[in-house]
């Protein structure tokens, strides 16, 4: 019964998965909603608006800023977690089983 469920479960993510990702339009199409209406945007304005001479620039840290300062902070955040783990694994070592062979 449990495996029955696990693949009526399965099944029906599939659907809905293949379902919300037909919707989607087709890759690198060029007329899509992005590359229709806010591509050129971006790449006509962004140097009257920001002042940078590239553009990539322009939207990663002006038009962007938020987005990228929140990805910045989940990877350092992440960054720190690592560390933090493994200065704790060090120090423990003894614990684990072989870590008193040095």
């Amino acid at each position: 019964m449990t495996r029955l469920l696990t693949f009526l479960a399965i099944g029906l993510m599939s659907l809905m998965l293949f379902i919300t990702t037909s919707g989607l339009p087709m890759l690198f199409d060029p007329n899509s909603p992005a590359a229709t209406h806010v591509s050129p945007r971006y790449i006509e304005k962004s140097h009257e608006e920001t002042g940078s001479p590239n553009f990539v620039t322009a939207v990663l840290a002006d038009y962007r800023g938020y987005d990228t300062l929140g990805e910045t902070t989940v990877i350092f955040t992440a960054g720190i977690a690592a560390v933090l783990l493994l200065r704790a694994a060090r120090k423990h070592s003894d614990c684990l089983p072989g870590g008193d062979e040095e």
